[in-house]
Order: structure tokens, then C-alpha cells, then sequence
């Protein structure tokens, strides 16, 4: 599992916006949460859980900015991650396979629409 930057809580607000955004749109690659349907369905209410929670004031900042890095360790893969931080596209070593598709990645493309940095 890659690991991912903790989420600040002064950022909470623009977190639970922007991954409740990618979260239900369906051309973003977090709809289908690599894992299927049942997997989407569970991250995105456990995505609404926390959200309640801060806007509902049960949960302060600080323990959803905590409920937030681990969400996004769970559901997101690493290159999501760093496309969501606004730090562009981090790409892992090329496969030969990897190397032989040369098309652009459109649902990483059209993850950046929600990134938050």
C-alpha cells in the first residue's frame, strides 16, 4: 500500500468537497473505487459518514482530517493521490506493458477537475 500525506485539518472542508465531488462523478475513477460496485458504494458512505460528522459538529477537524488520510489510503491508488494534491501525475516504474500502451490515462485526466491542491 502506498502512503499518502496526512490531511491537514485546516483543509478538511476542501477535502470532503473535492473527494465527495470525484466520489459521484461517474467518468472520475473513484466510482468504480478498484474493487467494484459494493466497494464504491461502501467508500462513498463512509466518504458521507465523515462528512456529516464535521458539518454536524459530532467530529472535530482534527479526527476527520484523520478519518479523511486514512479514507484516502483505502480507496485511493497512489497515482490518484498525487493527482488529487495537485501534484501532477507521480507514475511508478514502466511495465513493458505499460511502455507498449502509450494512450493517456482520461480517468486520471479527468480526476484533476477535483483535486484539491
Amino acid at each position: 500500500m502506498a502512503v499518502y500525506g496526512g490531511i491537514q485539518a485546516h483543509e478538511v472542508e476542501r477535502w470532503l468537497n473535492a473527494l465527495t465531488n470525484a466520489a459521484y462523478d461517474r467518468r472520475c475513477p473513484l466510482s468504480g473505487v478498484h474493487g467494484g460496485t459494493a466497494r464504491a458504494r461502501t467508500a462513498r458512505q463512509d466518504l458521507l459518514y465523515l462528512a456529516h460528522g464535521f458539518r454536524g459538529g459530532e467530529r472535530s477537524r482534527e479526527a476527520v482530517a484523520d478519518g479523511l488520510s486514512r479514507w484516502c489510503q483505502r480507496y485511493l491508488t497512489e497515482a490518484e493521490w498525487y493527482v488529487l494534491v495537485g501534484g501532477g501525475r507521480k507514475t511508478a516504474p514502466a511495465s513493458p506493458v505499460e511502455t507498449a500502451r502509450k494512450e493517456p490515462d482520461q480517468a486520471l485526466e479527468i480526476l484533476m477537475q477535483h483535486r484539491v491542491g
